[in-house]
């Protein structure tokens, strides 16, 4: 009996030990740093008369993540400024009335959490919750993300609809032209995980 005393403290010391032993391991966090470069963001959007594509650049960002899912943080920063769709006219008035760039010249999306792991190579699909600050109001999203790894090369593509003039935004539609009110983008983010 005193046997089965000693062996019965001795496991429940060996599982309390195990557990904060499990508890203390530090999470792995990374942080990729995108290239503004190979990376971009399109958009396309319905009119009347036709659709219209285009693309934003983004700025240098990062996101800082464990791979392993959790808590998540960093920028990911669009210039509202860039927009193109090869129409100098209707990207003035985009820049300028829908966007109004010289007030709000960034749209940033500051990721708050990851769903799912992201494997050390090939691909992964991933839910990356956060905020886009988009004409100074804050709307809680959740994307999507397709990302593959190749070393530390990171390659990452999420697709998502704005609703914008719901979020405040102008409608341009004119007399004779009606442009949709939700805009399809997709973003295409190459980056180093650090």
């Amino acid at each position: 009996m005193h046997g089965k005393r000693i062996l019965r403290h001795v496991s429940i010391g060996l599982m309390l030990t195990l557990l904060c032993s499990a508890a203390a391991v530090p999470s792995q966090q990374r942080t990729l740093e995108i290239d503004p470069s190979q990376s971009k963001v399109q958009f396309t959007v319905d009119s009347t008369l036709h659709t219209v594509h285009g693309s934003f650049q983004l700025k240098p960002g990062s996101i800082q993540f464990d791979p392993a899912g959790g808590p998540a943080s960093g920028q990911m920063v669009v210039d509202a400024t860039s927009g193109n769709s090869d129409n100098k006219s209707r990207d003035q008035k985009m820049t300028k009335d829908v966007l109004d760039a010289d007030r709000y010249s960034t749209i940033i999306f500051t990721p708050q959490l990851v769903k799912g792991s992201l494997a050390s190579g090939g691909s992964s699909l991933l839910q990356l919750e956060g905020v886009m600050k988009l004409h100074g109001q804050d709307h809680p999203m959740t994307l999507d993300v397709n990302a593959q790894v190749q070393g530390a090369s990171v390659v990452a593509d999420t697709s998502f609809v704005i609703p914008y003039i719901q979020w405040g935004l102008k409608n341009p539609s004119a007399l004779f032209l009606r442009v949709n009110d939700k805009v399809q983008i997709h973003i295409h983010v190459v980056g180093q995980l650090k």
